[in-house]
């Protein structure tokens, strides 16, 4: 079978033309199947002459009808989207538009100073083509404006030229050396991840799926496919807002969503009964985070399921989820493996772990990444004989429900979004008047975890509102550690390894 993901937009503007496709809250523009289709079709038709098969480009926006139509778009005439985060600062987003060899960029208005300093800097990306989604009156004369450049379009199907093991896109990841990484998904991969989730989770045509993550993420974004793939409609928020959601939920009658655990708890504190009607939901999926049980417990009293998933960008999203009948009985775990995914628990030596023994968990299926942006030797380090390993550690219990522990890469999840302590280690150790510096994360109520600094100083006078105002500005807001702590030295092992689970029981909260 021939796989294009583009295309499954065309099927189901061709078997379900009238259904309701895409809600875009913040533009409030609706768009049935058919209509969503042939927009995306002026898209494709307005960039094929600078796009071919294999370029890669890149989409700065928020949730939006512009991201949606961009991505299947790029994805018909086989162009590899690169999807951004838009918290990222101009230097982080120059990397990455370099690495990848981004040469198109999609970008919304609200992100134009950090635009115009990427074009300034000319050769430090290889972007061509610069493409404004906002008003005609603020398009910097370097850019061309969207609907002038796609709405004289026509509507037809363009010429696909990307299937199966061609690049679809490339999402990058922060990266335990410091820099982030490119994990690749081809057209196959991203079908067999919606294969996984159809024959796993409790989705119906016609069902109506809130979607308030941000569309640079893969819990976001393969969902936005499964709605098309299954013919759901999809209520696109721009960006999250606890109330706002509740509203929706009434107004727009949802069904089922994924909110990152930050969310749920924003949400429960939100919800008022006298104004708030539920009783169409079914259910919730969380992940990016352990799901605290009493935080199950209190949405199970509000009448509603929440159904832990656990997953990754590596997986396409996939690897463990729990289904309705499981998900209060086995509160605290991810689950099971979802229906065409494998999940073991194995010992350092590749060994699969016996029955509550702590390991490493590894993820097979279809599914799987096919590797790291012009990262070889980190490909072959994760994926092993099909097995891609996480680096988080887990047990697999004697029903063969697995449970997160905690992660080999200290990795800090913070709000839904991973961040790696070396990156802001790595900046840290550039402040004037910092000797050494280690990163932890430490609880949070509100967004799961926060990082924060631990420095040893070099000037004795060196204190943490410097050291914060150091890192302002170089990097990504949720990314900058919310407080500093010196101590007289990092404690280490003999190899030069931070100790992190030292620091840990040494700075067990703010």
């Amino acid at each position: 079978m021939q796989v294009n993901i583009g295309q499954l937009l065309t099927k189901r503007a061709y078997v379900n033309p009238d259904l309701e496709a895409l809600y875009d809250v913040a533009a409030g523009r609706r768009f049935s199947y058919e209509q969503l289709n042939a927009r995306s079709n002026q898209v494709a038709h307005a960039i094929s002459s600078t796009v071919n098969k294999g370029d890669r480009v890149a989409l700065l926006m928020m949730n939006s009808h512009e991201f949606l139509t961009a991505f299947f778009a790029i994805a018909k005439i086989g162009g590899v989207v690169v999807p951004l985060n838009w918290r990222l600062v101009p230097n982080e987003l120059e990397f990455i538009l370099k690495d990848s060899g981004t040469t198109v960029l999609f970008y919304g208005e609200e992100f134009l100073p950090s635009v115009v300093e990427l074009q300034s800097r000319g050769d430090k990306t290889d972007v061509a083509q610069w493409i404004h989604v906002g008003s005609p009156d603020t398009t910097p004369s370097f850019a061309s404006e969207f609907n002038s450049l796609v709405d004289h379009q026509p509507g037809t199907e363009p010429t696909v030229s990307a299937f199966n093991d061609d690049l679809l896109y490339i999402m990058y990841t922060s990266g335990t050396t410091g820099l982030p990484k490119g994990v690749m998904h081809t057209h196959n991969t991203q079908m067999a991840a919606l294969l996984t989730l159809n024959a796993t989770s409790d989705f119906c045509v016609g069902d109506r799926y809130l979607n308030p993550m941000p569309l640079f993420h893969v819990g976001a974004l393969s969902p936005a496919m499964i709605t098309t793939y299954r013919g759901l409609a999809q209520i696109l928020m721009r960006s999250f807002d606890p109330t706002k959601a509740w509203e929706l939920v009434t107004e727009e009658r949802i069904n089922n969503a994924l909110l990152v655990p930050a969310m749920l708890q924003a949400m429960r504190v939100t919800y008022d009964p006298a104004k708030h009607d539920k009783k169409s939901v079914r259910w919730f999926l969380s992940g990016a985070a352990p799901v605290p049980v009493t935080l199950i417990h209190q949405y199970l009293e509000m009448g509603i399921d929440i159904h832990q998933v656990y997953g990754l960008t590596e997986t396409c999203g996939p690897a463990c989820v729990t289904t309705p009948d499981i998900a209060i009985r086995k509160a605290g775990s991810t689950g099971k493996s979802y229906f065409h995914t494998e999940v073991k628990v194995v010992r350092p030596d590749g060994s699969e772990c016996d029955d509550n023994e702590s390991g490493e968990i590894i993820i097979s299926g279809d599914h799987i990444m096919t590797g790291y942006w012009n990262r070889p030797d980190a490909t072959a380090e994760s994926i092993r004989d099909g097995w891609f390993y996480s680096g988080d550690m887990g047990i697999r219990d004697d029903e063969g429900f697995i449970f997160i522990q905690d992660r080999l890469k200290d990795m800090i999840i913070t709000g839904g979004e991973n961040v790696y302590p070396a990156e802001i280690e790595n900046l840290l150790l550039s402040c004037p008047g910092v000797a050494d510096a280690a990163v932890i994360g430490v609880p949070s109520e509100k967004w799961g975890e926060s990082a924060i600094a631990i420095a040893v100083r070099k000037d004795p006078e060196l204190d943490e509102k410097t050291v914060l105002a150091f890192c302002d500005g170089k990097l990504a807001r949720f990314k900058t550690p919310v407080a500093v702590r010196f101590v007289d030295s990092i404690p280490r092992n003999a190899s030069g390894k931070i100790l992190k689970r030292d620091l840990r029981l040494q700075f067990p909260s703010l």
